[in-house]
């Protein structure tokens, strides 16, 4: 049965089953049946209703001449054949009307047997069509339903893809955070083990320093009291109106302190020779104190620069002791 045949048994006038045929693109039944009923109301183009009748037409003036080739054919021995005017299949018993309708019912139904017959299929009754109507209403909602229930299933996988993805992102970008901070880690402890290991260095100088200093001590403390000896007899034993001057004491080292910036101190002996720099080492190694600081005397005021921290405390008058004060470096 054709989608012209099938809309008209439904009760729809032909010209308005085609122009919905035309206006669907000829896409089935469905669409030209929602069409009718969506636009029921509406009135066709003259354009389309004058078309219609050409069909019929053409189909009459056939009819006409297969009619008159009948009349002029010669007549058999006269007897009276039967005429098939529908299909039948013998499966079932269902009488169709043409061949589309035999396809379509042994595609919907699997039967493959069929016959010729005299019996004309008689067309639906007004309940009938209202009835196939609403059947097929119902389909098209039931469709509708499953369409809409398919795109929301559709629109919820797109959803769950999209928080998958999004969560994928955040842990990706967690993970890079981790290694940046394990990195940030490590480095800071390399830096303080690099530390510690400089601040051993000099530690192990000082060591080194102080015990050499005392080497030193050791030996030349015999000279020194025999010095003191013969200083003292030759004192005792000239007597003269006029004083004599003792030669000016050599010292090797001299006695540091220093005055922090919290008002606590800090003392160490230092070879003369040392440089003042000395001096700094020893307040870092002490108070572990990273920042810059300056150092300077109160008596006589005196503010050390960069140039003297090269120069031996000897030279810049820390001998035989000082006291040297902490303060903030200069900007």
């Amino acid at each position: 049965m054709s989608d012209v045949q099938t809309l008209m048994d439904m009760g729809f006038p032909k010209e308005r089953v085609e122009y919905a045929l035309q206006v669907t693109s000829h896409k089935g039944v469905e669409m030209a049946m929602e069409w009718l009923l969506a636009h029921g109301d509406e009135e066709i183009p003259a354009a389309a209703a004058a078309a219609a009748p050409a069909a019929p037409a053409a189909d009459t003036a056939t009819a006409t001449a297969a009619t008159a080739s009948q009349d002029n054919a010669p007549s058999s021995s006269g007897a009276t054949e039967a005429v098939a005017k529908s299909l039948k299949c013998d499966d079932c018993g269902k009488v169709l009307k043409d061949q589309t309708e035999v396809e379509y019912h042994a595609a919907k139904t699997g039967h493959a047997n069929f016959s010729e017959s005299t019996e004309e299929k008689k067309a639906l009754t007004e309940e009938e069509k209202k009835e196939q109507l609403a059947l097929i209403e119902e389909k098209l909602k039931q469709k509708r339903v499953e369409r809409e229930e398919r795109e929301k299933a559709d629109a919820l996988e797109r959803e769950r893809n999209r928080i998958r993805s999004g969560k994928d992102m955040t842990e990706a970008r967690r993970r890079m955070e981790e290694i940046e901070m394990k990195k940030i880690v490590d480095q800071r402890k390399r830096e303080k083990e690099e530390e510690k290991a400089a601040r051993d260095r000099v530690r192990a100088k000082i060591e080194a320093d102080k015990a050499a200093r005392k080497a030193r001590e050791l030996k030349d403390s015999p000279q020194l009291s025999d010095a003191v000896a013969s200083v003292s007899s030759t004192t005792t034993s000239v007597t003269s109106p006029t004083s004599v001057k003792s030669p000016p004491r050599e010292y090797t080292e001299t006695r540091i302190q220093v005055r922090l910036q919290d008002g606590s101190t800090l003392t160490s002996e230092f070879n003369v020779k040392e440089p003042l720099s000395a001096v700094r080492v020893f307040i870092q190694v002490k108070t572990g104190i990273e920042t810059p600081f300056a150092l300077m005397t109160s008596f006589p005021r005196k503010h050390f620069g960069d140039d003297d921290y090269e120069k031996p405390l000897e030279v810049l008058g820390l001998v035989p002791s000082a006291v040297i004060i902490m303060t903030k470096a200069a900007a």
